[in-house]
């Protein structure tokens, strides 16, 4: 019986530790979001905050948000804030104004900003700071903004990724896998194409369409050759062992997504865009492991494509080398690491 109150006293601190365990285990990892510009943020957030979240998906929450803006693009950028910052605020989600009050209050970043152009400045605090980190398209402004980047992210250590929610639709990811189609030898890709006069031609909205090329071809093309009208690009690529993959982006049009894998033992097609939620489920992945769903040097490839696409335009539809345009803009990116 003396030993019985000693007995009680350490259940008691068991059974504390034990709640005060679970209760930390069920905190939600805590997300905050750069850039409340796109249609992407309100629609992220519902995913993310979602109550009844299941799977993936489950255990995570948007807390903050920094609205940030591009006023040199009011339509597409600063018009468009007041209203998702509303749709934020009726989430719960706090309203912070830099990014430094943002990383103190989350563990891992969305950095959602439409405009490309600053996401070199606004990911480099992110990156110094270890978060986990998501860019939404574009990676950036410039190959060498996407570059410079990815080198601070590996100065610091810190996981990224970016992509288009096209990729990771389970259509086309099953495409990817296909036995009936066997080996993709080419594939052709399409999607809107709007241009955006700040950023490199495909980079604003093309981008869409040769993520799905670069879905089913991977990395590995050497040239790439475009043909340019005000209604409709084409661009060509060149790929190791001469595959051949075709991004076609259309302004005149009616826009759609869509790809078809030639392969070793057949063709298959997919159409249509597949929502955002395959996406999110990536990223959420992507923050509770830190390891990115696509290797980032076929990213920077991605954007090297799109930046050979431009120079071919501007020599006359000439096929033009990813190697040189990614020589040229790896000098440039160094200088802006440094900075």
């Amino acid at each position: 019986m003396t030993h019985l109150p000693r007995f009680l006293l350490l259940l008691s601190a068991f059974i504390c530790a034990h709640l005060q365990f679970q209760t930390q285990a069920a905190e939600p990892i805590r997300i905050g979001i750069i850039g409340c510009d796109t249609s992407h943020v309100p629609a992220f957030t519902k995913l993310f905050n979602d109550p009844k979240a299941e799977g993936d998906l489950a255990g995570f929450k948007v807390v903050a948000a920094f609205a940030g803006g591009s006023p040199d693009i009011p339509k597409s950028s600063t018009d468009r804030i007041p209203k998702f910052v509303e749709e934020l605020k009726k989430s719960g989600v706090e309203m912070v104004d830099s990014i430094p009050e943002l990383l103190k209050r989350v563990d891992a970043v969305l950095l959602e900003s439409v405009d490309g152009r600053p996401h070199l400045e606004q990911a480099r605090p992110v990156l110094e700071a270890k978060k986990p980190l998501f860019i939404d398209k574009p990676l950036a402004g410039s190959l060498a903004d996407a570059i410079a980047i990815h080198e601070l992210a590996r100065k610091h250590n810190t996981p990224w990724f970016s992509c288009s929610s096209i990729r990771f639709g389970p259509k086309i990811q099953a495409l990817k896998t296909d036995l009936k189609i066997g080996d993709v030898i080419g594939a052709t890709s399409w999607s809107p194409c709007s241009l955006e006069e700040h950023h490199p031609d495909l980079f604003w909205y093309g981008v869409h369409g040769v993520e799905g090329l670069y879905t089913l071809m991977g990395p590995g093309c050497e040239s790439v050759q475009r043909t340019s009208t005000p209604g409709e690009d084409v661009a060509t690529g060149v790929w190791a062992g001469g595959r051949v993959g075709i991004f076609r982006g259309t302004r005149a049009a009616k826009g759609d997504y869509g790809v078809v894998a030639h392969g070793a033992k057949g063709v298959g097609t997919v159409t249509g865009f597949e929502g955002y939620k395959p996406l999110v489920e990536q990223i959420a992945k992507f923050f509770k492991t830190g390891k990115s769903p696509i290797n980032p040097e076929e990213t920077i490839e991605l954007f090297a494509f799109m930046s050979a696409a431009d120079e071919s335009k501007a020599k006359g539809g000439a096929p033009v080398k990813i190697a040189e345009v990614m020589e040229k803009a790896r000098a440039e990116a160094a200088k802006k690491v440094g900075q």
